[in-house]
């Protein structure tokens, strides 16, 4: 925990250094970012958990290596095998991504166990936990848990926005939820110590996902209905229930935390940060941004429409996605110091700060994977 004389005392060496200047993506428009901020941001374990999707298929290498150099993140959890891909496509995508680390150990580590994921630092390599987001690559076969985690996946969804053979998406209506190859999916993950990740289940699936896990459950990116009313977003009785059983939530920073067509600002992603802490409370509240790791260019933007429009015609869309996925006054690299930023201007302590950046997900991680 960072208290006010440890920041008073360490502050002005810091603040002659190179490490508090903000990034050149900034140079533009510089945000106003609390000194106390930056360094609080600077000593944190910093986890986003959920970007980089695909990572290691990025067509543009020098500037995500650039972006994650200049990001100060400590770890990031990467989605691989994308919303719907085959089990061959999911095995491609880990193949790509182990041969990136592989070639940029300078830069990137991959993560497996708790002890890796602490040896991790900002300034050094980043830390990359594989996921699944859907359950495609599974099959409707339960032993291709074991398989993948031995590939190195960490956290697994039982289906993504549709219906699953283990599961139901947030898209086909709030009722019905596991199926018995579901629950035994479940178990099989709390057996092998891999994550249960319920961000894209319907309610239904959610409340039984909670419920039959033995091990704390996620929910890596989703905002709050009480905030916005989305089928993305999760109830206050599910946010409830996963904080009961230990579990945390990242807020995400898709279009869906406002009604359309208004693009979401720093100031609506604050209000459902706010409420899943006043709902779960501190130890339970993370962040999974589910947006562009780097800085979104006009070009790439037009990219994201496109994208869009594929997604709508192969019927994984979302209501509401008919805006581009990301906050502009959060465009940068740096988005995690920003909400340090606000969390600091708001009141909040900078241990509560620090569980937000990335502690909580450290916590949860280290119970469910059991090292």
């Amino acid at each position: 925990m960072l208290t006010r004389r440890d920041f008073n005392a360490l502050a002005a060496a810091a603040t002659a250094s190179l490490a508090f200047k903000l990034p050149q993506s900034w140079a533009a428009n510089q945000p106003d970012v609390l000194a106390e901020a930056s360094f609080l941001y600077r000593k944190s374990f910093v986890l986003d958990c959920n970007t980089l999707a695909s990572l290691g298929m990025d067509p543009e290498r020098d500037k995500l290596i650039q972006a994650v150099r200049d990001s100060g993140v400590t770890a990031v959890k990467s989605t691989l095998g994308g919303a719907g891909g085959t089990f061959e496509e999911a095995v491609a995508d880990i193949a790509a991504a182990d041969q990136l680390i592989e070639n940029r150990p300078d830069v990137f580590v991959k993560v497996r166990t708790l002890e890796e994921l602490k040896r991790c630092k900002p300034d050094n390599r980043m830390g990359v936990v594989y996921s699944f987001e859907a359950a495609s690559p599974l099959g409707d076969q339960i032993d291709r848990i074991t398989l993948f985690r031995g590939l190195g996946v960490r956290v697994m969804q039982l289906c993504y926005n549709r219906k699953s053979p283990f599961a139901v998406g947030c898209l086909d209506g709030d009722t019905g939820g596991l199926t018995d190859l579901g629950r035994q999916a479940v178990a099989k993950m709390n057996q092998l110590g891999i994550a249960l990740d319920l961000s894209h289940a319907n309610t239904q699936s959610t409340a039984e996902g909670i419920a039959a896990s033995k091990k704390p459950p996620i929910v890596t990116h989703a905002g709050c209905r009480t905030v916005y009313m989305h089928p993305r977003n999760k109830e206050d009785r599910e946010l409830k229930a996963l904080a009961d059983k230990g579990g945390v939530i990242g807020i995400y920073m898709l279009p869906f935390l406002t009604p359309s067509p208004r693009q979401p600002m720093l100031s609506d992603y604050m209000q459902h940060l706010e409420h899943a802490l006043k709902v779960c409370g501190e130890d339970h509240v993370g962040v999974g941004s589910d947006v562009p790791f780097q800085t979104v260019s006009s070009a790439e933007i037009k990219e994201m429409q496109d994208d869009m429009a594929k997604r709508k015609a192969a019927g994984v869309g979302s209501p509401g996605e008919d805006r581009p996925p990301y906050i502009p006054d959060m465009n940068t690299p740096r988005k995690m110091e920003l909400i340090a930023d606000a969390l600091l201007k708001r009141g909040y302590s900078s241990s509560t700060t620090e569980k937000v950046l990335g502690s909580n997900f450290v916590r949860v991680f280290g119970e469910i994977w059991g090292n």
